[in-house]
């Protein structure tokens, strides 16, 4: 603002005015450096400011002012050499002078105690002469604990003054916020700082016992009679504390299980758990008795009891860790149990507390497991035998397996023979069959040929498949070969017969080339057959009898 606003005129727009002579805008810098370190500066002088006031001198002072002019001139003939500038709060970074004192509260409502000593820590930092008050948390104490005030520079008197390091001593009372502070030790360092720089310090004081605190200390009397065993300790020791036992359990079908018995420490109650084994057939149910306190003796009754739960006051005693012992038999809610061995920690806790105990782990029998053969259940009519087995010996089948080089060198050879039906029924009569035999597989397949006027749907009469022998057990099943298919011969296909009437020229050639395998009996009926056909230079019959080209 300019400095005519200053002379009379009103502050309202168009009465003031701004210096035109003025042509720094910048803002003043509020930081200075000096060696180095950044400190605040004094703002300077400028239009529109008022400038600071000197101290009036007296006459004495002008006289001595006077005096020193030509030292304040030329300055003094020896000048002595001055350390460097270090600021404070660089000297004394991280320097804290920490003090031990307490103070004093009344308790009013309290017949108990009058009042209560309660300590705390004073920290007093150089770098910037704060201060802060921390009280020591003590647990369970029921007191909002922790800071009580925070750090910083701590009001001395009314005058605005604040407190200094040289403030501070020992035995002495220091009052903040109307709370009297009594000073009674310090650490090493604020003894070892307070000597360097020549401050004397008192001597320390002992720090004064609550009253309260070391009255809980001493036992209060109890006029009640204590209980015989006190549950509050046995949870505080003995918690997650688990005594194990592994034992046999024999079970009413003569078969013997494993166990494992836990004793639970905390509140007497006992757990009973079944092993299970992979493949056991059994449901993986986890608990076999649930956590209970199991009684051992009971009261003696006059009259029958009418309730499934037993209170406190019908037990006599309970099952306790003494009733516990490695190679006997213990009986739980009816069912016996064989304990034969433990863990290390029941065996350590045995033979602290229970040392008369002997806990050695007894030797099971070892139970010899006969190799058991896999009994193929019979055959039941669907689908092949080589099919059904493979779901017999694995829960996914797999294809049975083939051989790949007969296969290979048999791949579509086809013998084909001419059966007809024999049945007793009449309307059977006069059906032809195409009888089909594949050498790769060593599979027979059957078709009808068509019949005129005889009300018979031709076609497929049997897939593909392999037709045993009758009389074969399943065990050892014979399937039929082309041994077996002589001219005139009787072939039962799943209780139907058919007589082979004719074949191919083809089935002559091939079982001639394998004629150290096939019976005499079966070539000469085929030579008598098919020689007899081409003798008479019959290519085909025209009734369908079999002939290379018709089949």
């Amino acid at each position: 603002m300019s400095k005519w606003n200053n002379h009379g005129l009103p502050f309202f727009p168009g009465y003031t005015f701004w210096d035109v002579t003025k042509s720094a805008f910048h803002r003043p810098q509020t930081l200075g450096y000096k060696n180095g370190f950044p400190l605040p500066s004094r703002p300077a002088v400028g239009i529109g400011q008022e400038p600071l006031l000197s101290v009036q001198l007296t006459p004495h002072d002008n006289t001595e002012l006077f005096a020193e002019i030509p030292n304040l001139t030329y300055g003094p003939a020896d000048q002595a050499v001055h350390a460097d500038f270090i600021p404070a709060h660089v000297a004394f970074d991280k320097k804290v002078l920490r003090y031990y004192a307490y103070f004093v509260e009344e308790i009013l409502d309290s017949p108990e105690e009058e009042y209560r000593v309660r300590p705390v820590v004073i920290y007093y930092y150089l770098e910037d002469d704060s201060m802060c008050i921390f009280e020591p948390r003590l647990e369970n104490s029921g007191i909002p604990q922790g800071g009580r005030i925070k750090r910083q520079r701590l009001p001395k008197d009314e005058h605005g003054e604040h407190y200094q390091w040289r403030d501070l001593n020992l035995a002495m009372d220091l009052v903040v916020y109307g709370v009297k502070y009594h000073i009674t030790q310090c650490d090493a360092f604020t003894k070892e700082f307070m000597e360097r720089e020549g401050l004397v310090l008192n001597e320390p004081e002992p720090m004064p016992a609550d009253p309260y605190s070391k009255r809980r200390q001493i036992p209060q009397p109890n006029h009640t009679t204590p209980p015989q065993f006190d549950r509050v300790f046995q949870f505080l020791t003995m918690d997650r504390k688990v005594l194990r036992f592994f034992a046999l359990w024999h079970d009413d079908e003569s078969e013997t299980r494993r166990v494992s018995i836990q004793y639970y420490l905390v509140d007497d109650t006992v757990e009973i758990r079944e092993v299970h084994k992979p493949n056991s057939g059994r449901d993986p149910l986890p608990i076999l008795m649930r956590r209970q306190r199991l009684p051992k003796k009971i009261k003696p009754e006059n009259f029958p009891s009418c309730v499934l739960e037993m209170s406190l006051a019908e037990v006599d005693e309970y099952y306790s860790p003494k009733d516990f012992q490695l190679g006997q038999t213990v009986k739980l809610l009816g069912r016996h149990f064989k304990l034969y061995n433990c863990d290390a920690f029941t065996k350590e806790y045995y033979q602290k507390n229970h040392p008369d105990l002997e806990m050695k782990p007894a030797e099971l029998p070892e139970k010899v497991v006969m190799p058991q053969a896999k009994e193929i259940p019979p055959y039941n009519g669907f689908g092949s035998l080589e099919d059904s087995l493979q779901n017999c010996l694995s829960l996914i089948p797999e294809p049975h397996k083939i051989d790949v080089l007969k296969f290979l060198e048999n791949n579509n050879k086809v013998l084909h023979y001419s059966v007809v039906l024999d049945s007793q029924y009449p309307e059977d009569e006069g059906r032809r069959f195409i009888l089909s035999y594949c050498l790769a597989d060593d599979m027979i397949s059957i078709f009808e040929k068509p019949t005129k006027n005889s009300g018979i749907i031709p076609g497929k009469f049997l897939k593909k498949t392999r037709v045993p022998k009758p009389g074969s057990t399943v065990e050892n099943p014979e399937f039929y070969s082309p041994a077996d298919f002589a001219i005139g011969a009787t072939v039962e296909v799943f209780s139907r017969r058919f007589v082979l009437t004719d074949a191919d020229y083809y089935v002559l050639t091939y079982l001639e080339s394998i004629s150290s395998q096939i019976p005499s009996q079966t070539l000469d009926s085929l030579r008598q057959k098919l020689g007899v056909r081409i003798a008479n230079n019959q290519p085909a019959d025209q009734n369908g009898e079999a002939a290379e080209p018709s089949l």
